[in-house]
């Protein structure tokens, strides 16, 4: 490390310094000239460090640091508490072999590799050239965080699969469950009213179940055939299925709502056939009394 820095004379001259505040001035000169300085321009410097030789308190310090990024003269690493001055290569770059060594050894004890990418593409730009054989770019780490990462993101998809899967298993299960307890439902029903489940029976409900899947719906069509007493009442049951099924009734809530609308009909139709009967009562009480009324009126002639 120098024990001094160099700043040209036309510093107090740039346009960007003639429009700083007198504080910003002071800052910007200080983050140049400070004892932490280097010849790379890429240091650390800790808050509590530029506290102690500023005089500003934190909060001050942040402000500056911030300001300065914004205007695009420095990068601040928080994790490193390294700084970047970003035109330092500009102006302080002195173009001889001791120093580029300099250099060379101050850009490998960088911690934020960034930094040092930045500087060396910046020193490409002005025409200066550095060994970077002998620099650690992080581009091992930087790998290496890559695979840590889509290790991490292939750890996520597979939880991401695995509850997925979860997920589809438990609706099977909730699906097979329910299936398994309204077909449970209607062998009770069959059994407790009809006959015996035996083997051959069970395979021939189970499949009019698989093919009509409600349960209510086919429970009422053996209601109808027990009704009718008929000899083969799953053959029975499974015509009127079918039949309802032409009908497009294949659940029974519409069997239900079927039945309603019939209701309602058959209703309408009952009323409708008592007007007609108390007007034809009303008109056969009327016609005698007319009669009578003719009748006497001649009498009486």
């Amino acid at each position: 490390m120098a024990k001094y820095r160099q700043v040209h004379t036309t510093f107090w001259d740039d346009g960007f310094v003639i429009d700083l505040t007198p504080e910003e001035k002071y800052f910007y000169l200080y983050l140049m000239t400070n004892n932490k300085t280097t010849q790379c321009g890429i240091y650390e410097l800790p808050y509590r460090t530029i506290e102690m030789q500023t005089g500003y308190n934190r909060d001050t310090v942040i402000k500056l640091l911030k300001r300065f990024e914004e205007y695009g003269k420095i990068e601040y690493n928080e994790d490193t508490k390294e700084i970047f001055i970003i035109n330092w290569a500009k102006y302080n770059f002195i173009n001889s072999p001791k120093v580029r060594k300099c250099i060379e050894k101050e850009l490998q004890e960088v911690k934020y590799k960034p930094f040092v990418k930045q500087y060396i593409i910046k020193s490409k730009e002005y025409g200066y050239r550095i060994d970077t054989l002998s620099i650690d770019l992080g581009e091992e780490e930087e790998k290496e965080e890559e695979k840590e990462e889509e290790k991490e993101e292939e750890k996520e998809e597979e939880k991401e699969e695995e509850k997925e899967e979860e997920k589809e298993q438990e609706q099977e299960v909730g699906q097979s469950v329910s299936q398994s307890s309204d077909f449970g439902k209607l062998a009770t029903f069959y059994e407790q009213n009809i006959g015996p489940l035996l083997p051959v029976i069970s395979q021939e409900l189970g499949d009019i179940y698989d093919t009509y899947k409600d349960a209510n719906l086919i429970q009422e069509a053996f209601k109808i055939a027990i009704h009718v007493n008929a000899k083969n009442k799953m053959k029975y049951a499974e015509g009127i299925l079918k039949n309802w099924k032409a009908e497009l009734i294949t659940s029974y809530e519409q069997l239900k709502a079927k039945e309603a609308r019939e209701e309602n009909a058959k209703s309408q139709r009952s009323h409708a056939n008592g007007q007609i009967s108390r007007n034809h009562e009303k008109n056969a009480t009327e016609i005698p009394t007319d009669i009578d009324t003719k009748l006497r009126n001649f009498s009486s002639i």
